[in-house]
């Protein structure tokens, strides 16, 4: 198994879940009462019933695409091309910063991260650091890391995974955007005009 690019993408997504885990095992540490596994939002309950297979796919398709020649699994011919394969490293190479970026905003965020919406609960607003452009720069990292997976794993299986995380992101995204101009109030407004939900906002 010499696929370096493969390699480094899977070990950049099973670093970034655990990551994950370990954030939801902090916050569990501070309040039990913190829906993280079992959200009280409907929207986020039914969310989480596509989210983790998602996830496992996210995981295990890299590593399936390893061990696979050919077939919907195995990585296509094309990867073997020299100009694909300067993508393929690129991309590994994003994933990480995107990892390292990732990790920035949990610090930042620490206590006040949440994994689901947290009914009936008013978080600190943050709006510094990787926060003071990006609404949502973990999505922003998090939809980065799935494109780079994509093209250091070109697969159909893989495609669809892709397109399914990156609309619930999306979606995610909104419906954390209402809760919070709800929660929030005008403070949370203002901050939504002078940001954008996934990319800077141009001036």
């Amino acid at each position: 198994m010499n696929d370096f690019p493969g390699l480094l993408t899977t070990a950049t997504i099973l670093a970034y879940w655990i990551g994950v885990g370990i954030m939801i095992v902090r916050i569990r540490r501070h309040s039990r009462a913190i829906p993280i596994l079992a959200p009280a939002q409907p929207l986020e309950r039914a969310m989480g019933l596509v989210w983790v297979p998602i996830v496992v796919l996210w995981i295990v398709l890299p590593w399936l695409a390893q061990t696979r020649s050919g077939g919907w699994l195995g990585l296509p011919d094309f990867t073997l091309q020299s100009l694909y394969v300067a993508a393929r490293w690129l991309a590994a190479v994003v994933a990480v910063m995107c990892l390292v970026a990732t990790a920035r905003c949990w610090a930042r965020m620490g206590k006040d991260w949440r994994m689901a919406v947290a009914v009936g609960e008013k978080t600190n607003l943050i709006t510094d650091g990787p926060f003071r452009r990006i609404r949502h720069p973990i999505y922003a990292f998090s939809i980065l890391l799935m494109i780079c997976t994509l093209v250091v794993v070109p697969t159909w299986p893989m495609l669809v995974v892709a397109v399914a995380h990156i609309t619930l992101m999306n979606v995610k995204a909104r419906n954390e955007e209402r809760h919070l101009l709800a929660t929030q109030g005008d403070d949370y407004a203002q901050y939504v005009q002078r940001t954008g939900r996934f990319f800077p906002r141009q001036s």
